[in-house]
């Protein structure tokens, strides 16, 4: 598999070393060159999700992994199910909390522990990475007691879960939670500035487990194909993703590109709406970043969308007829929180918006399905607040939900995150 530094496209690198590095020069991300149509889609979808996984991600990274180890290492990464309920409405939601961390980043933070695994030469590694909830704890239990691999974590203070936070925040070991004081795109910019950094880059072996990594992103274009064998006609399925740093979205628009003939994709956000702003206006201006209950979408600056520009303008997508964004305040979360459970189905914020969107958006023969990005009990607050009623925690978050808060604190300030790591050394 070839792939090409954005910022940079006359920088080439094999899939190894895209995983291994994260970043190319001057923060750019990797991208496949080249995106080949998959030969019988129809086919594909027959097959079970496993196997199916198996011969996408072949398809999409060549022949660098022998058969026998991504065999191994899909089937050992994706060991949960996908689950397509439909609804009493119609739509379909597509449950992709069933992990570990319970939580949709299981797939990518799983399949890319397995990447590096098999790429891993020995040397000092540390996994550095910023969450805003869900990404955390996926890459915490995916490299926890791994030798050889430190993993430090970086997360808003105040402004994730508290069963989010319970649930990599408890492990210690090798992973290493750092609480730092500003919101999530500070972190993602401290993450990405260590990148720069020389000392740090070398001596620590530094890698990400962000959706820039390329390893993250391909394992996720998996679970379309898993919502396009649930449906009656692919050709007629409308996509909503709830949508914070667009690493997912821009793994349904891979799906896409290889074949896979959905009819259109919406981006759900929340009042961080710089997408939607910028696929209506052209025009694309951030705004400082708002606090809501759909935490893992308080984004101002998803680090992914220049990949999504690259799908219409390297790749051929036609963006203006397969993507649309709509934005959605807490209010109107909470309704649509309201509604669907009155209708026999219990979502978490980031999911209830999707569906609420989905719904606004859905016209003649078109069918639905939203993305479920995490399971309700992560946000057992927002909910019982909202729905008055009370949850029982699954047994992984009733293993974590009395046990101590590890994190150091920090300020939003490069020198201090680089103290940080040079003491976890």
């Amino acid at each position: 598999m070839q792939l090409i530094n954005i910022k940079h496209p006359t920088d080439q690198v094999s899939f190894r070393q895209a995983v291994l590095s994260g970043l190319g020069r001057d923060q750019g991300l990797f991208f496949p060159e080249s995106l080949e149509v998959l030969s019988d889609v129809e086919s594909l979808l027959q097959e079970a999700f496993v196997p199916r996984s198996i011969a996408v991600l072949r398809h999409l990274i060549g022949s660098e992994v022998s058969e026998q180890a991504l065999q191994h290492m899909v089937a050992s990464a994706f060991d949960f199910p996908v689950e397509a309920p439909l609804l009493s409405d119609g739509t379909r939601a597509l449950e992709l909390f069933h992990g570990p961390s319970l939580a949709f980043k299981d797939f990518g933070a799983r399949f890319m522990a397995r990447c590096l695994a098999e790429f891993h030469d020995g040397g000092p590694m540390t996994i550095l990475t910023a969450t805003s909830g869900d990404t955390g704890a996926a890459v915490a239990h995916a490299y926890y007691g791994q030798p050889g691999i430190e993993v430090v974590v970086l997360y808003p203070k105040g402004k994730i879960s508290p069963l989010q936070e319970k649930l990599f925040c408890t492990l210690g070991g090798n992973v290493h939670t750092v609480a730092v004081e500003a919101d999530f795109d500070c972190c993602q910019q401290l993450v990405k500035r260590s990148f720069d950094d020389e000392i740090l880059k070398h001596e620590l072996g530094l890698n990400s487990a962000n959706s820039i990594n390329v390893a993250r992103l391909l394992a996720q274009v998996c679970y379309y194909f898993e919502a396009a064998a649930a449906v009656k006609n692919v050709r007629k399925m409308v996509l909503s993703v709830p949508s914070g740093n667009f690493g997912n979205v821009t793994a349904g628009l891979i799906a896409r590109a290889i074949g896979l003939p959905y009819k259109r994709m919406i981006a759900a956000t929340n009042v961080n709406d710089t997408v939607p702003r910028f696929l209506a206006s052209g025009q694309w201006d951030p705004l400082p970043t708002i606090t809501t209950i759909t935490n893992a979408m308080d984004i101002s600056l998803p680090n992914n969308f220049p990949r999504v520009l690259e799908l219409g303008q390297r790749h051929g997508l036609k963006l203006e007829e397969l993507l649309s964004s709509t934005s959605l305040d807490d209010a109107q979360t909470r309704v649509a929180m309201r509604v669907l459970h009155s209708g026999g189905y219990l979502a978490d914020p980031h999911t209830a918006l999707a569906w609420s969107v989905l719904n606004q958006s859905l016209s003649g023969d078109e069918e639905g399905v939203f993305l479920c990005t995490a399971h309700p009990a992560k946000f057992l607050e927002v909910i019982e607040e909202t729905l008055d009623i009370e949850i029982p925690l699954p047994a992984e978050l009733e293993a974590v939900k009395d046990k101590e808060i590890l994190s150091r604190t920090i300020p939003a300030d490069f020198d201090a995150l680089r103290r940080e790591l040079l003491a976890e050394r």
